[in-house]
């Protein structure tokens, strides 16, 4: 049997996969070579440590713990992979060797924590045997054989490997049963037709035991090394470890902590789930991705195709283990090689995120608790009469009758309709919560969305044929199964219902983990090995069913021990339809429970957080995470879900992309108050800018909110920041995180960068810096080298897509700068792929400022270019020419020339220059 080892690029593993894509040769003697080397190594490691124990003995008085074999001693104990994963046992000796494996008792831990393993992998724990590999027309494909059965039931013998080189920087690695088929997520993902022909990675193959080795051509970093422990593929558990080249990753969601993950015995597992965010819970959502920054600055990627409940295991090796419950091993790994790369190759496999309509950029008001229809009127108008900005104005569940979906309370909010018609008067949009609970204790014939789906047969079915019932906000409900198209339609009906008595603008979808007040149904999950697997992952509760439906129930797709983590994303699939079914616009939808690829259809707010400093502070990594999962539309409440707000907390609400829910601006102090204003004002000027991100999101699959070490991956400094985020390339936001300070400290990369308000020079070598952060301010700097559309702001989006645009250029120390705005009617369908846009690209070299339109489309024939606002020009102009035109200008101190009154159309093309 062959030991596992750590691979390097002077130990070739047992078959080469060549760089020009040529069949795998096995290498003959060279196959012997590293496992005899190895071997060498091994020996001398087993002698070193006998030794060394015998030493330790006698220096102790004899006392160190039962005897380990030497095999055992030489593992390090980072490199200790563990053997004996179950939570809530005791692990001892008996029951760990009597699955094949190494023990070692180390200090006990404290409640909670993770440490090194007790149990552990043997360098010769019996693993797969490469038995046959192949070339295919896209890769390979090849035959894993275990001839020794593993200590889990229904143990798989014969697996396949599918190996497919589907792009230059992208690899496809697929494990699965050789004779009978597993479920698959049904997820669409792209079919190449053809074998990259160059790719930036090499893969190579241990034979026996069975492992990966991937590399990067350019650096030789090892990427992935499967050979660190043994492939273990049975029904119903699923494990493959993994070391990696460096410990900086991010990604694995839904989680609550910092945007770097600690690799200290650190498990996360995904299983969506209703709970408040909580540091090491698995939350509302399952992202089975990771991003890792390598040496040097490269940046890889690996997705894992799986949406069985799982946890992903990291230990300071560095290593990394995949334990999942159901399905296949379905790999996808992106190249790169810079982070910006990975997450856009990311976005080509799940899809990229659709385009939000305008005013799902504003500023949105909405609270638990209103009262009434004319309780939330009265908080409309107050906002109109101070003049806050506001675009939407939601309700909670407090609008329903009884809570129940598509009905309205009559008594309270009985003016609702007027409401919503008041909002659309003055440019404002309603959005609605819904549940997918649906109440199931009405009268026969008095609830139809009840009625007329048990009649479809619509709903969630326990093992015997009939409705799982559980327990929601309106009592006891029925789930309804969006993996059936049939419910999509009902879903669209009911809405359509709605929508005719109260025309909504948008939804939030809630509770749709699914949530579940008891735990199954109320009588309970029956006894079997779906509600009762072999291995539970650690999730909260301890149980598949805690706080949700039983994993045993029936869905038309396949069994919600398979389906659960997609429910979410189904949902949203069924009412962004619905949403473009009924209003025949871009659908604004945001949802609680997220999985890949759901950026398609919805976006996220991240969950009842807490009127808490520390939970504005985890709302950056929240909003940073899952623009690395490709869903951009992301925020918090900002104030807080839960819990008495403070005028301080409350006064920073320009910061995420997406700004759903937050106490009420007017019920403050005239200070507190006029700071959160200006804030929103300024956020507002910054919509051309940020709707243009939005727009390279869709088109492309860039990040809008993004970590500071994606634009410098070089600077190890970044790695690790994330109480700091930029917007796009240029826009560096570094917020306020504590009480009572008027200042703070934010890292400022190499560069010159301008203050966004006076445009003012900052030069960083790279370093911290002090800001000064009164309420009213914002810290924001321009990078050099940029240019940012911006608009003078109004109270509603509508109102400022009126008004002039200002666009402010930051010039890098060579005197060049850039800048796009991408720009339609805000709200229409498929703009770009129809042509109905346009798009201006601005630039700057030599004292010219040009803007050439590249598309145009009848759009931007009503909006004017009003100002330009130049950073950084070193001395004062004699004169400022407009196409050839002479211009007043004024120039400041601080290097800022400014142009106003150019009234020029966005739809023609101009140049400006300074003399």
């Amino acid at each position: 049997m062959k030991s596992y080892q750590r691979l390097t690029a002077a130990q070739p593993a047992a078959c080469r996969v060549e760089e020009e894509g040529a069949a795998p040769v096995p290498s003959g003697h060279g196959k012997l070579a590293p496992w005899w080397v190895g071997s060498g190594l091994l020996v001398a490691a087993v002698l070193l440590s006998t030794i060394t124990v015998w030493v330790l003995r006698q220096v102790s008085g004899g006392w160190l713990g039962p005897t380990a074999p030497p095999k055992c001693l030489v593992v390090p104990e980072s490199h200790r992979f563990d053997c004996y994963p179950e939570r809530r046992v005791v692990v001892t000796q008996e029951l760990c060797e009597s699955r094949g494996c190494c023990f070692i008792q180390g200090p006990p831990l404290a409640e909670g924590k993770q440490g090194v393993p007790w149990c552990f992998y043997p360098p010769d724990f019996p693993s797969y045997t490469l038995e046959s590999l192949n070339q295919t027309a896209l890769g390979m494909v090849g035959l894993l054989v275990r001839r020794e059965k593993a200590y889990y039931p229904q143990d798989i013998q014969k697996l396949r490997l599918d190996v497919e080189f589907e792009t230059d920087t992208r690899l496809h690695i697929k494990i699965t049963d050789a004779a009978n088929p597993r479920y698959e997520v049904p997820l669409d993902v792209p079919r190449v037709m053809k074998r990259a022909e160059n790719p930036i990675y090499s893969l190579n193959f241990s034979w026996d035991p069975f492992g990966v080795l991937l590399q990067r051509k350019a650096t030789g970093t090892v990427l992935l090394n499967t050979t660190v422990a043994p492939l273990i593929f049975a029904d119903q558990f699923l494990q493959i470890s993994t070391s990696l080249p460096s410990k900086f990753l991010y990604g694995l969601g839904e989680h609550r902590g910092s945007l770097l993950h600690s690799l200290d015995w650190n498990t996360l597992t995904l299983w969506a789930r209703d709970v408040s965010p909580t540091e090491s819970f698995n939350l509302y959502g399952a992202h089975p991705f990771y991003l890792l920054m390598e040496e040097g600055g490269n940046a890889h990627g690996v997705f894992l195709l799986n949406s069985n409940a799982m946890e992903v295991a990291l230990q300071p090796a560095p290593g990394l283990t995949w334990r999942t419950i159901g399905g296949v091993l379905d790999f996808y790994i992106f190249l790169g090689p810079d982070p910006n790369m990975v997450i856009q190759q990311y976005q080509q496999v799940i899809g990229f995120p659709a385009m939000p309509p305008i005013w799902a950029l504003g500023f949105h008001l909405c609270r638990w608790g209103y009262g009434s229809s004319n309780g939330t009127w009265q908080t409309v108008r107050a906002m109109r009469n101070y003049q806050i900005p506001q675009d939407g104005q939601w309700n909670d569940i407090d609008y329903m009758d009884g809570y129940r979906d598509f009905t309205l309370d009559s008594q309270r909010f009985s003016s609702l309709p007027s409401l919503v018609e008041d909002l659309h008067k003055h440019g404002q949009r309603y959005v609605m919560i819904l549940d997918p609970g649906i109440s199931s204790t009405s009268p026969h014939g008095s609830y139809w969305p009840f009625d007329e789906g048990l009649r479809r047969g619509l709903f969630l079915n326990t093992t015997q044929g009939q409705p799982l019932i559980g327990q929601v906000w309106p009592g006891f409900t029925a789930f309804a199964d969006f993996s059936n198209p049939d419910t999509h339609q009902w879903w669209l009906e009911n809405l359509q219902h709605f929508h005719a008595h109260v025309p909504f603008d948008g939804l939030w979808i809630d509770m749709n983990e699914p949530s579940n007040f008891m735990d199954g149904s109320e009588d309970g999950c029956p006894p079997g090995e779906l509600d009762n697997p072999p291995y539970t992952p650690a999730v909260l509760g301890d149980s598949l069913s805690a706080k949700t439906v039983c994993a045993s129930a029936k869905q038309k797709v396949s069994v919600h021990y398979n389906l659960h983590n997609l429910y979410g994303l189904m949902e949203a699939k069924a009412t962004a339809s619905a949403l473009i079914q009924i209003r025949g616009k871009r659908p604004f939808l945001i949802s609680r429970s997220t999985f890949p690829s759901q950026g398609r259809y919805s976006g996220h707010w991240l969950g009842d957080n807490r009127s808490q400093w520390k939970d504005m502070h985890y709302s950056i990594p929240g909003l940073l995470s899952f623009s690395l999962f490709g869903i951009p539309l992301v925020g918090a409440d900002i104030c807080g879900f839960s819990g008495s707000t403070s005028e301080e907390l409350g006064g920073t609400a320009a910061e995420c992309p997406c700004l759903p829910q937050a106490q009420d601006p007017t019920v403050f102090s005239p200070a507190a108050r006029t700071a959160m204003k200006d804030v929103l004002l300024t956020r507002y000027s910054l919509l051309p800018f940020l709707y243009t991100l939005f727009h390279r999101a869709h088109l492309q699959g860039d990040t809008v909110a993004r970590p500071l070490f994606f634009e410098f991956p070089r600077d190890e400094a970044t790695w690790e920041l994330d109480r700091q985020f930029l917007w796009g390339q240029s826009l560096l936001v570094t917020p306020v995180l504590e009480p009572g300070v008027n200042s703070v400290i934010g890292y400022v990369p190499q560069g010159t960068w301008y203050d966004f308000y006076t445009g003012s020079s900052v030069n960083s070598s790279g370093e911290m810096l002090k800001m000064s952060a009164p309420l009213e301010h914002l810290n924001l700097h321009i990078r050099e080298g940029s240019i940012l559309p911006t608009q003078k702001p109004g109270t509603t989006t509508e109102a400022t897509r009126g008004n002039p645009l200002r666009l402010i250029v930051a010039l890098s120390s060579h005197a060049t700068a850039w800048g796009d705005l991408f720009w339609d009617d805000g709200e229409s369908l498929d703009t770009f792929e129809k042509g109905n846009y346009s798009y201006v690209v601005f630039n700057v070299t030599q004292d010219i400022f040009t803007s050439t339109v590249l598309h145009a489309s009848t759009e931007a024939t009503k909006v004017t270019i009003g100002t330009l606002s130049i950073f950084g020009v070193q001395k004062p102009p004699s004169k400022v020419l407009l196409n050839g035109q002479e211009k007043p200008f004024s120039y400041l101190d601080n290097q800022v020339l400014n142009v106003s009154d150019l009234g020029m159309s966005l739809s023609q093309g101009f140049s400006l220059q300074w003399l």
